[in-house]
Protein backbone atom coordinates (compact mmCIF):
# COMPACT_ATOMS: atom_id res chain seq x y z
CA UNK A 1 0.00 0.00 0.00
CA UNK A 2 2.68 2.21 0.89
CA UNK A 3 4.50 1.87 -2.59
CA UNK A 4 1.03 2.89 -3.96
CA UNK A 5 0.56 5.95 -2.23
CA UNK A 6 4.25 7.22 -2.94
CA UNK A 7 3.49 6.74 -6.61
CA UNK A 8 0.54 8.87 -6.44
CA UNK A 9 1.57 11.04 -4.26
CA UNK A 10 5.59 11.23 -3.86
CA UNK A 11 6.94 11.43 -0.34
CA UNK A 12 8.77 15.25 -1.25
CA UNK A 13 4.56 16.31 -2.08
CA UNK A 14 4.80 15.85 1.68
CA UNK A 15 1.62 14.93 4.22
CA UNK A 16 -0.28 18.19 3.53
CA UNK A 17 -0.35 17.45 -0.16
CA UNK A 18 -1.41 13.97 1.18
CA UNK A 19 -4.52 15.19 2.51
CA UNK A 20 -5.63 18.08 0.50
CA UNK A 21 -5.27 15.34 -2.76
CA UNK A 22 -7.13 12.55 -0.42
CA UNK A 23 -10.21 15.71 -0.11
CA UNK A 24 -10.15 16.58 -3.55
CA UNK A 25 -10.74 13.41 -4.72
CA UNK A 26 -13.53 12.81 -2.61
CA UNK A 27 -15.10 16.08 -3.02
CA UNK A 28 -14.70 15.00 -7.16
CA UNK A 29 -16.63 11.85 -6.12
CA UNK A 30 -19.47 13.68 -4.66
CA UNK A 31 -19.46 15.74 -7.49
CA UNK A 32 -19.47 13.46 -10.25
CA UNK A 33 -22.25 11.54 -8.46
CA UNK A 34 -23.99 15.45 -8.54
CA UNK A 35 -23.17 15.90 -12.30
CA UNK A 36 -26.05 12.98 -13.47
CA UNK A 37 -28.11 12.97 -10.21
CA UNK A 38 -28.67 16.90 -10.86
CA UNK A 39 -30.07 17.04 -14.08
CA UNK A 40 -32.08 13.45 -13.53
CA UNK A 41 -33.50 15.27 -10.50
CA UNK A 42 -34.15 18.90 -12.29
CA UNK A 43 -36.13 16.48 -15.22
CA UNK A 44 -37.79 14.27 -13.47
CA UNK A 45 -40.03 17.38 -11.84
CA UNK A 46 -39.82 19.38 -15.24
CA UNK A 47 -39.39 18.85 -18.96
CA UNK A 48 -39.32 22.28 -20.03
CA UNK A 49 -36.52 23.24 -21.88
CA UNK A 50 -35.90 26.40 -20.68
CA UNK A 51 -36.06 25.45 -17.13
CA UNK A 52 -33.70 22.41 -18.00
CA UNK A 53 -30.71 24.80 -18.87
CA UNK A 54 -31.77 27.52 -16.25
CA UNK A 55 -30.38 24.43 -14.42
CA UNK A 56 -27.20 24.78 -15.73
CA UNK A 57 -26.98 28.50 -15.91
CA UNK A 58 -27.83 28.79 -12.36
CA UNK A 59 -24.54 26.67 -11.32
CA UNK A 60 -22.19 28.18 -13.43
CA UNK A 61 -24.06 31.57 -11.87
CA UNK A 62 -22.18 32.24 -8.43
CA UNK A 63 -18.67 32.16 -10.54
CA UNK A 64 -19.63 35.47 -11.66
CA UNK A 65 -21.70 36.96 -9.37
CA UNK A 66 -19.17 36.06 -6.28
CA UNK A 67 -16.22 34.96 -7.85
CA UNK A 68 -14.01 37.99 -6.99
CA UNK A 69 -15.64 38.13 -3.93
CA UNK A 70 -14.66 34.91 -2.89
CA UNK A 71 -10.87 35.15 -3.93
CA UNK A 72 -10.62 38.37 -1.82
CA UNK A 73 -12.35 36.65 1.18
CA UNK A 74 -9.72 34.18 0.71
CA UNK A 75 -6.87 36.13 1.13
CA UNK A 76 -8.15 37.76 3.91
CA UNK A 77 -9.36 34.90 6.64
CA UNK A 78 -8.03 31.49 7.57
CA UNK A 79 -8.62 29.64 4.04
CA UNK A 80 -8.55 26.12 5.94
CA UNK A 81 -11.37 27.08 7.47
CA UNK A 82 -13.49 29.01 5.02
CA UNK A 83 -12.44 25.45 2.95
CA UNK A 84 -14.59 23.86 5.70
CA UNK A 85 -17.60 26.01 6.78
CA UNK A 86 -18.25 26.42 3.11
CA UNK A 87 -18.32 22.59 2.02
CA UNK A 88 -20.30 21.91 5.78
CA UNK A 89 -22.71 24.70 4.38
CA UNK A 90 -23.26 22.83 1.01
CA UNK A 91 -23.68 20.01 2.91
CA UNK A 92 -26.75 21.62 4.84
CA UNK A 93 -28.25 22.70 1.76
CA UNK A 94 -27.71 19.12 -0.10
CA UNK A 95 -29.52 17.61 3.50
CA UNK A 96 -32.11 20.13 2.92
CA UNK A 97 -32.58 19.28 -0.53
CA UNK A 98 -32.59 15.22 0.20
CA UNK A 99 -35.40 16.45 2.85
CA UNK A 100 -37.68 17.89 0.66
CA UNK A 101 -37.62 14.71 -2.00
CA UNK A 102 -37.91 12.57 0.91
CA UNK A 103 -41.25 14.22 2.15
CA UNK A 104 -42.41 14.72 -1.35
CA UNK A 105 -42.42 18.47 -0.96
CA UNK A 106 -39.58 19.13 -3.56
CA UNK A 107 -40.37 20.83 -6.70
CA UNK A 108 -38.85 22.56 -9.35
CA UNK A 109 -38.33 25.95 -7.22
CA UNK A 110 -36.24 24.33 -4.53
CA UNK A 111 -34.62 22.57 -6.89
CA UNK A 112 -32.88 25.24 -8.60
CA UNK A 113 -32.83 27.23 -5.79
CA UNK A 114 -30.65 24.85 -4.24
CA UNK A 115 -29.00 24.43 -7.02
CA UNK A 116 -27.64 27.87 -6.51
CA UNK A 117 -26.67 27.64 -3.47
CA UNK A 118 -24.80 24.85 -3.92
CA UNK A 119 -22.91 26.52 -6.49
CA UNK A 120 -22.47 29.63 -4.48
CA UNK A 121 -20.54 27.24 -2.10
CA UNK A 122 -18.55 25.54 -3.99
CA UNK A 123 -16.98 28.67 -5.47
CA UNK A 124 -16.01 29.16 -2.26
CA UNK A 125 -14.82 25.77 -1.91
CA UNK A 126 -12.53 26.10 -5.18
CA UNK A 127 -11.25 28.93 -4.56
CA UNK A 128 -9.67 28.51 -0.94
CA UNK A 129 -8.84 24.87 -1.39
CA UNK A 130 -6.68 26.59 -5.02
CA UNK A 131 -5.04 28.70 -2.54
CA UNK A 132 -3.78 25.95 -0.33
CA UNK A 133 -1.53 24.02 -2.51
CA UNK A 134 1.56 26.26 -2.83
CA UNK A 135 1.53 26.46 0.80
CA UNK A 136 2.42 23.07 0.79
CA UNK A 137 4.42 22.24 -2.66
CA UNK A 138 7.69 23.41 -4.05
CA UNK A 139 6.78 25.47 -6.88
CA UNK A 140 9.19 22.80 -8.96
CA UNK A 141 6.36 20.30 -8.35
CA UNK A 142 3.31 22.31 -9.10
CA UNK A 143 2.98 20.90 -11.78
CA UNK A 144 2.99 17.56 -10.97
CA UNK A 145 1.18 18.12 -7.75
CA UNK A 146 -2.03 19.60 -10.28
CA UNK A 147 -2.02 16.70 -12.56
CA UNK A 148 -2.30 14.19 -9.58
CA UNK A 149 -5.52 16.36 -8.54
CA UNK A 150 -6.46 16.05 -12.57
CA UNK A 151 -5.82 12.27 -12.16
CA UNK A 152 -8.74 12.42 -9.09
CA UNK A 153 -10.86 15.02 -11.00
CA UNK A 154 -11.17 12.34 -14.63
CA UNK A 155 -11.77 9.31 -12.65
CA UNK A 156 -13.89 9.93 -9.88
CA UNK A 157 -15.63 13.31 -11.52
CA UNK A 158 -15.67 12.25 -15.37
CA UNK A 159 -15.62 8.96 -15.28
CA UNK A 160 -16.85 6.83 -12.40
CA UNK A 161 -19.48 9.82 -10.52
CA UNK A 162 -21.93 9.85 -13.23
CA UNK A 163 -22.91 6.10 -13.83
CA UNK A 164 -22.32 6.14 -9.95
CA UNK A 165 -25.31 8.94 -9.65
CA UNK A 166 -27.66 7.74 -12.36
CA UNK A 167 -27.29 4.30 -10.55
CA UNK A 168 -28.14 5.79 -6.76
CA UNK A 169 -31.01 8.08 -8.15
CA UNK A 170 -32.79 4.57 -9.67
CA UNK A 171 -32.74 3.27 -6.35
CA UNK A 172 -34.16 6.56 -4.75
CA UNK A 173 -34.02 9.93 -5.89
CA UNK A 174 -33.18 11.10 -2.24
CA UNK A 175 -29.94 8.82 -2.67
CA UNK A 176 -27.28 10.45 -4.63
CA UNK A 177 -27.56 13.55 -2.46
CA UNK A 178 -27.01 11.45 0.84
CA UNK A 179 -24.30 9.93 -0.34
CA UNK A 180 -22.68 13.11 -2.12
CA UNK A 181 -23.32 15.12 1.81
CA UNK A 182 -21.37 12.31 2.99
CA UNK A 183 -18.54 12.54 0.53
CA UNK A 184 -19.12 16.36 1.50
CA UNK A 185 -18.44 16.12 5.07
CA UNK A 186 -15.37 13.66 4.95
CA UNK A 187 -13.24 15.81 2.12
CA UNK A 188 -13.95 18.78 4.86
CA UNK A 189 -12.43 16.32 7.85
CA UNK A 190 -9.56 15.69 5.62
CA UNK A 191 -8.57 19.06 4.84
CA UNK A 192 -8.63 19.46 8.63
CA UNK A 193 -5.38 17.03 8.79
CA UNK A 194 -3.56 19.73 7.20
CA UNK A 195 -0.90 21.77 8.94
CA UNK A 196 -0.86 24.93 8.25
CA UNK A 197 0.04 27.87 10.65
CA UNK A 198 -3.85 29.24 11.86
CA UNK A 199 -5.14 32.49 10.72
CA UNK A 200 -5.27 34.69 7.33
CA UNK A 201 -1.69 34.81 5.46
CA UNK A 202 -2.07 38.67 5.58
CA UNK A 203 -3.37 41.64 7.50
CA UNK A 204 -6.35 42.66 6.11
CA UNK A 205 -7.99 44.65 8.99
CA UNK A 206 -7.76 48.39 7.17
CA UNK A 207 -8.80 47.27 4.17
CA UNK A 208 -12.38 46.97 2.16
CA UNK A 209 -13.17 43.82 -0.01
CA UNK A 210 -14.03 46.04 -3.04
CA UNK A 211 -10.11 47.45 -2.50
CA UNK A 212 -8.79 44.02 -2.08
CA UNK A 213 -10.51 43.16 -5.28
CA UNK A 214 -9.16 45.93 -7.49
CA UNK A 215 -5.86 45.16 -5.69
CA UNK A 216 -5.93 41.75 -7.44
CA UNK A 217 -6.50 42.39 -10.60
CA UNK A 218 -4.47 45.49 -11.04
CA UNK A 219 -1.39 42.75 -9.69
CA UNK A 220 -2.94 40.70 -12.58
CA UNK A 221 -2.99 43.78 -15.24
CA UNK A 222 0.53 45.03 -13.89
CA UNK A 223 2.86 41.67 -14.84
CA UNK A 224 2.84 41.11 -18.32
CA UNK A 225 2.98 37.20 -18.27
CA UNK A 226 0.32 36.36 -16.05
CA UNK A 227 -1.85 38.93 -18.09
CA UNK A 228 -1.23 37.44 -20.84
CA UNK A 229 -1.69 33.94 -19.55
CA UNK A 230 -5.28 34.87 -18.36
CA UNK A 231 -6.21 36.60 -21.89
CA UNK A 232 -4.93 32.82 -23.54
CA UNK A 233 -7.34 31.15 -20.90
CA UNK A 234 -10.45 33.18 -21.93
CA UNK A 235 -10.00 33.11 -25.24
CA UNK A 236 -9.40 29.34 -25.63
CA UNK A 237 -12.67 29.16 -23.47
CA UNK A 238 -14.73 30.99 -25.43
CA UNK A 239 -13.52 29.15 -28.83
CA UNK A 240 -13.75 26.21 -26.93
CA UNK A 241 -17.22 26.19 -25.34
CA UNK A 242 -18.81 27.26 -28.69
CA UNK A 243 -17.66 23.90 -30.19
CA UNK A 244 -18.66 21.95 -27.20
CA UNK A 245 -21.83 23.58 -26.75
CA UNK A 246 -23.55 22.04 -29.78
CA UNK A 247 -21.38 18.82 -29.73
CA UNK A 248 -24.65 16.63 -28.95
CA UNK A 249 -25.96 17.99 -31.88
CA UNK A 250 -22.52 17.44 -33.99
CA UNK A 251 -22.27 13.67 -32.59
CA UNK A 252 -26.38 13.07 -33.44
CA UNK A 253 -26.35 15.46 -36.96
CA UNK A 254 -22.88 15.30 -38.30
CA UNK A 255 -21.40 12.03 -37.45
CA UNK A 256 -24.64 10.02 -37.20
CA UNK A 257 -23.61 8.52 -34.10
CA UNK A 258 -27.03 7.68 -32.59
CA UNK A 259 -27.95 8.92 -28.82
CA UNK A 260 -24.98 6.88 -27.32
CA UNK A 261 -22.67 9.12 -29.58
CA UNK A 262 -22.31 12.33 -27.53
CA UNK A 263 -21.57 9.83 -24.62
CA UNK A 264 -18.22 7.71 -26.29
CA UNK A 265 -17.21 11.34 -27.33
CA UNK A 266 -16.65 12.45 -23.68
CA UNK A 267 -15.96 9.50 -22.42
CA UNK A 268 -12.79 9.71 -25.05
CA UNK A 269 -12.29 12.91 -23.56
CA UNK A 270 -11.86 11.59 -20.35
CA UNK A 271 -9.82 8.47 -21.05
CA UNK A 272 -7.84 10.45 -22.85
CA UNK A 273 -7.04 12.82 -19.67
CA UNK A 274 -6.49 9.95 -17.27
CA UNK A 275 -3.68 8.51 -19.51
CA UNK A 276 -1.97 11.80 -20.41
CA UNK A 277 -1.75 12.63 -16.41
CA UNK A 278 0.83 10.09 -15.29
CA UNK A 279 3.18 11.56 -17.70
CA UNK A 280 3.47 15.34 -16.68
CA UNK A 281 6.09 14.79 -14.71
CA UNK A 282 7.94 13.14 -17.38
CA UNK A 283 7.13 15.76 -19.77
CA UNK A 284 8.03 18.89 -17.33
CA UNK A 285 11.23 17.42 -16.82
CA UNK A 286 11.97 16.71 -20.23
CA UNK A 287 10.07 19.33 -22.72
CA UNK A 288 10.66 22.90 -22.31
CA UNK A 289 7.59 24.49 -20.45
CA UNK A 290 7.25 27.14 -23.40
CA UNK A 291 7.18 24.10 -26.29
CA UNK A 292 4.57 22.36 -23.94
CA UNK A 293 2.52 25.28 -23.81
CA UNK A 294 2.74 25.65 -27.58
CA UNK A 295 1.99 22.41 -28.16
CA UNK A 296 -1.03 22.33 -26.40
CA UNK A 297 -2.57 25.09 -27.77
CA UNK A 298 -1.51 24.30 -31.24
CA UNK A 299 -3.06 20.71 -30.45
CA UNK A 300 -6.35 22.60 -29.75
CA UNK A 301 -6.58 24.97 -32.70
CA UNK A 302 -6.21 21.47 -35.01
CA UNK A 303 -8.60 19.56 -33.37
CA UNK A 304 -11.42 22.22 -34.23
CA UNK A 305 -10.02 22.04 -37.90
CA UNK A 306 -9.73 17.97 -37.62
CA UNK A 307 -13.87 17.86 -36.33
CA UNK A 308 -14.86 20.77 -38.39
CA UNK A 309 -13.85 18.03 -41.69
CA UNK A 310 -14.61 15.01 -40.46
CA UNK A 311 -17.24 13.19 -40.81
CA UNK A 312 -16.28 9.84 -39.63
CA UNK A 313 -17.71 9.09 -35.87
CA UNK A 314 -14.31 6.64 -35.43
CA UNK A 315 -12.24 9.71 -36.07
CA UNK A 316 -13.89 12.02 -33.99
CA UNK A 317 -13.87 9.49 -30.98
CA UNK A 318 -9.56 9.46 -31.54
CA UNK A 319 -9.62 13.13 -32.16
CA UNK A 320 -11.44 13.46 -28.54
CA UNK A 321 -8.66 10.94 -27.27
CA UNK A 322 -6.14 13.53 -28.31
CA UNK A 323 -7.74 16.58 -26.96
CA UNK A 324 -8.28 14.82 -23.44
CA UNK A 325 -4.30 14.61 -23.44
CA UNK A 326 -3.56 17.65 -24.21
CA UNK A 327 -5.86 19.38 -22.05
CA UNK A 328 -5.88 17.98 -18.72
CA UNK A 329 -2.02 18.58 -19.53
CA UNK A 330 -2.40 21.84 -20.28
CA UNK A 331 -4.76 22.38 -17.01
CA UNK A 332 -2.38 21.01 -14.69
CA UNK A 333 0.69 23.55 -16.55
CA UNK A 334 -1.59 26.52 -17.12
CA UNK A 335 -2.68 26.07 -13.43
CA UNK A 336 1.13 25.80 -11.71
CA UNK A 337 2.75 28.42 -14.14
CA UNK A 338 0.04 30.86 -12.25
CA UNK A 339 1.34 29.65 -8.74
CA UNK A 340 4.32 30.13 -9.20
CA UNK A 341 4.11 33.46 -10.16
CA UNK A 342 1.70 34.57 -7.80
CA UNK A 343 2.40 35.54 -4.22
CA UNK A 344 0.70 33.90 -1.65
CA UNK A 345 -1.25 37.11 -0.33
CA UNK A 346 -2.55 37.23 -3.53
CA UNK A 347 -3.56 33.96 -4.73
CA UNK A 348 -6.82 34.01 -3.84
CA UNK A 349 -8.29 37.45 -5.80
CA UNK A 350 -5.77 36.50 -8.72
CA UNK A 351 -7.37 33.26 -8.98
CA UNK A 352 -10.40 34.50 -8.73
CA UNK A 353 -10.15 36.83 -11.16
CA UNK A 354 -9.18 33.20 -13.72
CA UNK A 355 -12.23 31.82 -12.62
CA UNK A 356 -13.90 34.40 -13.58
CA UNK A 357 -12.78 34.69 -16.71
CA UNK A 358 -12.57 30.60 -17.77
CA UNK A 359 -16.30 30.50 -16.11
CA UNK A 360 -17.03 33.99 -18.39
CA UNK A 361 -15.73 32.39 -21.40
CA UNK A 362 -17.64 29.27 -21.30
CA UNK A 363 -20.88 31.34 -20.76
CA UNK A 364 -19.71 33.63 -24.11
CA UNK A 365 -18.81 30.92 -25.75
CA UNK A 366 -21.63 28.43 -25.77
CA UNK A 367 -24.02 31.51 -26.38
CA UNK A 368 -21.78 32.39 -29.76
CA UNK A 369 -21.88 28.67 -30.67
CA UNK A 370 -25.47 28.33 -30.28
CA UNK A 371 -26.05 31.18 -32.50
CA UNK A 372 -23.15 30.60 -35.57
CA UNK A 373 -24.87 26.94 -35.30
CA UNK A 374 -28.14 28.06 -36.04
CA UNK A 375 -27.48 30.71 -39.00
CA UNK A 376 -24.85 28.76 -40.63
CA UNK A 377 -24.65 25.02 -39.85
CA UNK A 378 -23.30 22.61 -36.80
CA UNK A 379 -20.21 22.63 -37.99
CA UNK A 380 -20.01 26.02 -38.51
CA UNK A 381 -18.93 26.77 -34.45
CA UNK A 382 -15.84 24.32 -34.85
CA UNK A 383 -14.60 26.77 -38.28
CA UNK A 384 -15.06 29.72 -35.64
CA UNK A 385 -13.22 27.72 -32.74
CA UNK A 386 -10.49 26.99 -35.61
CA UNK A 387 -10.06 30.65 -36.85
CA UNK A 388 -10.35 32.20 -33.49
CA UNK A 389 -7.87 30.03 -31.54
CA UNK A 390 -5.27 30.17 -34.29
CA UNK A 391 -5.10 33.74 -34.44
CA UNK A 392 -4.96 33.78 -30.30
CA UNK A 393 -2.14 31.69 -30.49
CA UNK A 394 -0.34 33.28 -33.33
CA UNK A 395 -0.69 36.66 -31.43
CA UNK A 396 0.90 35.05 -28.49
CA UNK A 397 3.22 32.86 -29.54
CA UNK A 398 6.17 34.64 -28.72
CA UNK A 399 5.26 35.48 -25.64
CA UNK A 400 4.72 32.30 -24.28
CA UNK A 401 8.35 31.87 -23.74
CA UNK A 402 8.28 34.43 -20.95
CA UNK A 403 4.23 32.74 -19.74
CA UNK A 404 6.14 29.66 -19.43
CA UNK A 405 8.57 31.11 -17.14
CA UNK A 406 6.61 33.97 -15.74
CA UNK A 407 7.79 33.63 -11.93
CA UNK A 408 11.62 34.10 -12.84
CA UNK A 409 10.22 37.16 -15.30
CA UNK A 410 8.20 38.45 -12.39
CA UNK A 411 11.11 38.19 -10.12
CA UNK A 412 13.34 40.07 -12.39
CA UNK A 413 11.30 42.87 -12.64
CA UNK A 414 10.81 43.79 -9.02
CA UNK A 415 14.65 43.13 -8.45
CA UNK A 416 15.23 45.96 -10.64
CA UNK A 417 12.37 47.93 -9.43
CA UNK A 418 13.47 48.06 -6.40
CA UNK A 419 15.54 50.89 -4.16
CA UNK A 420 18.96 50.24 -4.58
CA UNK A 421 18.15 46.97 -7.11
CA UNK A 422 17.99 48.89 -10.21
CA UNK A 423 20.40 48.99 -13.50
CA UNK A 424 23.78 50.17 -12.72
CA UNK A 425 23.14 50.52 -9.45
Amino acid sequence: MSRIIDAVAPARLGSGFRWLMASSWTSNLGDGIALAAGPLLVASETRSPLLVSLAVVLQQLPWLLFGLYAGAIADRVDRLRLVVVANLLRGVVLVALGATIVTGVVNIGVVLGALFLVGTAEVFVDTAAGTLMPMLVEKRDLGVAHARLQTGFITLNQLAGAPIGAALFALGRAWPFGVQVVAVVLSAVLVVRIALPPGPVRDASDTHVLRDIAEGVRWLLDHPPVRTLALVIVTFNVTWAAAWSVLVLYSLEVLDMGPVGYGLLTTMAAVGGLVSTPWFGWLERRVPLATLMRTCLLLEVLMHLALALTREAWIAMVILFGFGMYAFIWGALSAAVRQRSVPTEFQGRVGSVYGVGVYGGIVVGAGLGGLIAEYAGIVAPYWFAFVGSGITLALVWRQLAHVAHADEEIRRSEEESAPGQGPGR
